[in-house]
């Protein structure tokens, strides 16, 4: 399974990096994990929109959302008359996104599929399996896998137990780190910071940690510092562009 950082940035996008989206791709099969603010862009670099296989959203922020709009317009207004592409979402998470323009205009472009966090099911040749970790919306982290490897991807939430547990000997694990080591006091329960994050991975044993979603401004150096006074595994950062095996 090869994965493709295609934004990482926390809460808006910069000049040179997109907000949170990851292109996972095995077999011939390629899936969308969220689809943030200026993914389109970068998932276009890599391939045509219309070869996109699937999409998989954790939850309705749009950093996280917000470029599924211009992914199923390039779909439908492209020229090539794609199938209408698979979007699996928790329930309302695609709401928002999809009211931005009239009515049924969309509707042709997408598939929904509507799943609650907890449940497990397939996407091509990916295994899903989710789990609800604390945010300000429902949001459905998840361990994907396929070729006897995996990959777990939090999109936002603070720190939880289910994480440790869905990510229990992963290869690799991408999680929110908004801040290093200090946090809003509002955000507490709903954002985690690096060492956190970091903690949770040595707890569930994974092999290696990308550190996402971190805030725009930030120095990735200090985020590196406090992850590994906690984890002392391979680690890293999602810039764009980063690609690597799981």
């Amino acid at each position: 399974m090869r994965v493709t950082v295609l934004g990482g940035s926390g809460a808006f996008p910069t000049a040179d990096s997109a907000c949170s989206g990851f292109l996972l791709h095995h077999d011939g099969f390629s899936l969308l994990v969220d689809a943030g603010y200026a993914v389109l862009p970068r998932l276009l670099e890599l391939m045509p929109a219309e070869q996109l296989d699937a999409v998989y959203i954790s939850h309705g922020h749009p950093d996280h959302c917000a470029d599924l709009n211009p992914l199923l317009r390039a779909r439908a207004f492209g020229g090539a008359d794609p199938d209408p592409l698979p979007v699996y979402a928790p329930p309302r998470a695609l709401d928002a996104v999809l009211a931005l323009d009239r009515p049924g205009m969309l509707d042709a472009a997408l598939t929904r599929h509507d799943f609650e966090p907890g449940a497990a099911f397939s996407v091509g040749p990916f295994e899903l399996r989710t789990a609800l970790l604390p945010h300000w919306l429902p949001n459905a982290a998840v361990r994907v896998a396929a070729g006897g490897h995996s990959v777990v991807y939090t999109g936002d939430g603070g720190p939880d137990p289910a994480l440790v547990e869905l990510a229990r000997g992963a290869d690799t694990l991408i999680a929110e780190a908004s801040y290093p080591e200090v946090m809003d006091a509002d955000s507490v329960r709903y954002l985690s910071t690096a060492r956190q994050v970091a903690r949770q991975a040595s707890e569930a044993g994974v092999g290696r940690l990308v550190l996402t979603h971190l805030m725009p401004g930030s120095e990735p150096g200090e985020y590196l510092d406090a992850a590994a006074k906690e984890y002392t595994g391979r680690t890293g950062v999602a810039t764009g562009g980063l690609s690597f095996d799981a």
